[in-house]
Protein backbone atom coordinates (compact mmCIF):
# COMPACT_ATOMS: atom_id res chain seq x y z
CA UNK A 1 0.00 0.00 0.00
CA UNK A 2 2.81 2.44 0.83
CA UNK A 3 4.37 2.02 -2.71
CA UNK A 4 0.35 2.81 -4.29
CA UNK A 5 0.21 5.85 -1.88
CA UNK A 6 4.06 7.08 -3.08
CA UNK A 7 2.48 6.18 -7.00
CA UNK A 8 -0.48 8.44 -6.01
CA UNK A 9 0.96 11.08 -4.29
CA UNK A 10 3.39 11.43 -7.44
CA UNK A 11 0.98 11.87 -9.69
CA UNK A 12 -2.31 13.09 -8.56
CA UNK A 13 -1.90 15.16 -5.92
CA UNK A 14 -2.94 16.23 -2.31
CA UNK A 15 -7.02 16.01 -3.29
CA UNK A 16 -6.54 12.46 -5.24
CA UNK A 17 -5.19 10.78 -2.01
CA UNK A 18 -7.43 12.31 0.00
CA UNK A 19 -10.26 11.19 -2.36
CA UNK A 20 -8.24 7.82 -2.58
CA UNK A 21 -8.08 7.40 1.08
CA UNK A 22 -11.86 8.41 2.33
CA UNK A 23 -13.37 6.10 -0.44
CA UNK A 24 -11.30 3.11 1.19
CA UNK A 25 -12.71 4.64 4.61
CA UNK A 26 -16.03 3.23 6.11
CA UNK A 27 -18.33 6.21 6.21
CA UNK A 28 -19.68 7.89 8.97
CA UNK A 29 -22.71 6.38 10.14
CA UNK A 30 -25.46 9.20 10.14
CA UNK A 31 -26.11 8.84 14.18
CA UNK A 32 -22.37 9.63 14.47
CA UNK A 33 -23.14 13.33 13.22
CA UNK A 34 -23.88 15.25 16.46
CA UNK A 35 -25.84 18.08 15.82
CA UNK A 36 -26.31 21.69 17.97
CA UNK A 37 -29.85 20.51 18.80
CA UNK A 38 -28.96 16.66 19.75
CA UNK A 39 -26.19 17.30 22.41
CA UNK A 40 -28.67 17.99 25.03
CA UNK A 41 -30.29 14.89 24.70
CA UNK A 42 -27.06 12.88 23.72
CA UNK A 43 -26.09 13.68 27.43
CA UNK A 44 -29.24 12.95 28.93
CA UNK A 45 -29.19 9.21 27.73
CA UNK A 46 -25.53 9.10 29.14
CA UNK A 47 -26.21 10.31 32.27
CA UNK A 48 -29.27 7.81 32.70
CA UNK A 49 -26.70 4.95 31.54
CA UNK A 50 -24.27 6.09 34.01
CA UNK A 51 -27.15 6.27 37.11
CA UNK A 52 -27.69 2.63 35.76
CA UNK A 53 -24.10 1.49 35.44
CA UNK A 54 -23.95 2.88 39.72
CA UNK A 55 -26.86 1.09 40.58
CA UNK A 56 -26.05 -2.21 38.40
CA UNK A 57 -22.22 -1.94 40.42
CA UNK A 58 -24.40 -0.85 44.05
CA UNK A 59 -26.51 -3.56 43.39
CA UNK A 60 -24.65 -6.90 41.73
CA UNK A 61 -21.29 -8.66 42.13
CA UNK A 62 -19.61 -7.47 38.80
CA UNK A 63 -16.28 -9.21 37.86
CA UNK A 64 -15.69 -7.92 33.88
CA UNK A 65 -17.06 -5.45 31.71
CA UNK A 66 -18.88 -8.63 29.77
CA UNK A 67 -21.01 -9.10 32.75
CA UNK A 68 -21.62 -5.40 33.30
CA UNK A 69 -22.60 -5.19 29.54
CA UNK A 70 -24.89 -7.78 29.71
CA UNK A 71 -26.64 -6.08 32.36
CA UNK A 72 -26.72 -2.94 31.01
CA UNK A 73 -27.91 -4.13 27.78
CA UNK A 74 -30.75 -6.32 30.11
CA UNK A 75 -31.85 -2.55 30.86
CA UNK A 76 -32.28 -1.60 28.20
CA UNK A 77 -29.05 -0.10 27.21
CA UNK A 78 -27.16 -0.46 23.84
CA UNK A 79 -23.73 0.06 24.38
CA UNK A 80 -20.07 -0.82 22.83
CA UNK A 81 -17.10 -2.15 24.98
CA UNK A 82 -15.47 1.64 24.45
CA UNK A 83 -18.47 3.53 25.58
CA UNK A 84 -18.57 1.05 28.54
CA UNK A 85 -14.95 1.64 29.19
CA UNK A 86 -15.32 5.24 28.83
CA UNK A 87 -18.20 5.57 31.37
CA UNK A 88 -16.50 3.59 33.95
CA UNK A 89 -13.63 5.82 33.58
CA UNK A 90 -15.80 8.86 34.28
CA UNK A 91 -17.47 7.33 37.10
CA UNK A 92 -13.76 6.54 37.99
CA UNK A 93 -14.65 2.80 39.13
CA UNK A 94 -11.97 0.13 40.19
CA UNK A 95 -11.52 -2.28 41.14
CA UNK A 96 -10.88 -4.57 44.39
CA UNK A 97 -10.17 -8.29 45.78
CA UNK A 98 -13.55 -9.97 46.78
CA UNK A 99 -11.85 -11.95 49.16
CA UNK A 100 -12.58 -15.15 47.14
CA UNK A 101 -9.45 -14.96 44.74
CA UNK A 102 -11.37 -12.52 42.32
CA UNK A 103 -11.97 -8.67 41.77
CA UNK A 104 -14.96 -7.02 41.62
CA UNK A 105 -15.75 -3.58 40.38
CA UNK A 106 -16.74 -0.85 42.75
CA UNK A 107 -17.66 2.87 42.91
CA UNK A 108 -15.74 5.66 45.14
CA UNK A 109 -17.26 7.02 47.93
CA UNK A 110 -18.42 10.59 47.39
CA UNK A 111 -15.72 11.73 50.22
CA UNK A 112 -13.29 10.01 47.48
CA UNK A 113 -15.02 11.89 44.64
CA UNK A 114 -14.82 15.31 46.12
CA UNK A 115 -11.09 15.02 46.95
CA UNK A 116 -10.28 13.93 43.65
CA UNK A 117 -12.06 16.55 42.62
CA UNK A 118 -10.64 19.19 44.31
CA UNK A 119 -6.46 17.28 43.74
CA UNK A 120 -7.84 18.42 39.93
CA UNK A 121 -8.81 21.60 41.02
CA UNK A 122 -5.79 23.07 42.62
CA UNK A 123 -3.65 21.38 39.46
CA UNK A 124 -5.83 23.68 37.34
CA UNK A 125 -5.44 26.60 39.40
CA UNK A 126 -1.87 26.44 40.16
CA UNK A 127 -0.81 26.38 36.23
CA UNK A 128 -3.12 28.10 34.23
CA UNK A 129 -2.61 31.85 33.40
CA UNK A 130 -5.50 32.50 30.89
CA UNK A 131 -8.08 31.25 28.62
CA UNK A 132 -9.15 32.20 25.65
CA UNK A 133 -11.43 30.50 23.02
CA UNK A 134 -11.78 30.96 19.30
CA UNK A 135 -14.42 28.81 17.68
CA UNK A 136 -14.41 25.55 19.17
CA UNK A 137 -11.01 25.55 20.34
CA UNK A 138 -10.28 26.93 23.83
CA UNK A 139 -6.44 27.58 24.36
CA UNK A 140 -5.06 27.68 27.91
CA UNK A 141 -1.84 29.22 28.24
CA UNK A 142 0.19 27.77 31.26
CA UNK A 143 3.51 28.79 33.46
CA UNK A 144 6.34 26.77 31.50
CA UNK A 145 6.09 23.40 32.05
CA UNK A 146 2.31 23.21 33.63
CA UNK A 147 0.33 22.82 30.50
CA UNK A 148 0.49 18.74 31.01
CA UNK A 149 -0.43 18.99 34.41
CA UNK A 150 -3.21 21.20 33.57
CA UNK A 151 -4.24 19.53 30.57
CA UNK A 152 -4.44 16.65 33.25
CA UNK A 153 -6.71 18.05 35.27
CA UNK A 154 -9.39 18.96 32.81
CA UNK A 155 -9.25 15.70 31.16
CA UNK A 156 -9.91 14.40 34.84
CA UNK A 157 -13.02 16.75 35.58
CA UNK A 158 -14.84 15.20 32.71
CA UNK A 159 -16.74 18.12 30.90
CA UNK A 160 -19.18 16.56 28.45
CA UNK A 161 -18.56 19.94 26.92
CA UNK A 162 -14.68 19.05 25.84
CA UNK A 163 -14.17 16.57 22.94
CA UNK A 164 -10.47 16.11 24.10
CA UNK A 165 -7.22 18.23 24.48
CA UNK A 166 -3.22 18.85 23.43
CA UNK A 167 -0.51 19.49 25.65
CA UNK A 168 2.67 21.69 25.30
CA UNK A 169 4.95 22.85 27.86
CA UNK A 170 2.98 26.02 28.10
CA UNK A 171 0.00 25.75 26.28
CA UNK A 172 -2.53 23.52 25.68
CA UNK A 173 -5.79 23.37 23.47
CA UNK A 174 -9.22 21.79 24.27
CA UNK A 175 -11.32 20.89 21.28
CA UNK A 176 -15.05 21.72 22.57
CA UNK A 177 -17.75 19.28 20.83
CA UNK A 178 -20.00 20.55 18.03
CA UNK A 179 -22.35 23.01 19.55
CA UNK A 180 -20.85 24.12 22.54
CA UNK A 181 -19.72 27.33 22.36
CA UNK A 182 -16.52 29.20 23.75
CA UNK A 183 -18.87 31.11 26.58
CA UNK A 184 -20.28 27.81 27.49
CA UNK A 185 -17.48 26.15 27.89
CA UNK A 186 -16.02 28.87 30.57
CA UNK A 187 -19.18 29.31 32.03
CA UNK A 188 -19.23 25.46 32.97
CA UNK A 189 -15.34 25.60 33.71
CA UNK A 190 -16.30 28.77 36.55
CA UNK A 191 -19.11 26.13 37.79
CA UNK A 192 -16.69 23.42 38.59
CA UNK A 193 -13.86 26.12 39.60
CA UNK A 194 -15.58 28.83 41.21
CA UNK A 195 -11.84 30.60 41.75
CA UNK A 196 -11.19 30.77 38.34
CA UNK A 197 -10.49 34.43 37.42
CA UNK A 198 -11.28 36.00 34.33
Amino acid sequence: MEKKFQKINKFHGILSITHYLSSRLKKIPFHAIIHKNDLGQILKERDGRLKAIRKIIKSNRIESQDSLLKLLNDEGFEVTQATLSRDLKLLKVGKIADGHGGYAYTLPTEEERQESEHIFVQDFLRGYISIETSGNIAVIKTFPGHASPVCNALDSMNFDEVLGTVAGENCLFACLREGVSGEDFLRRLKERIPELQE
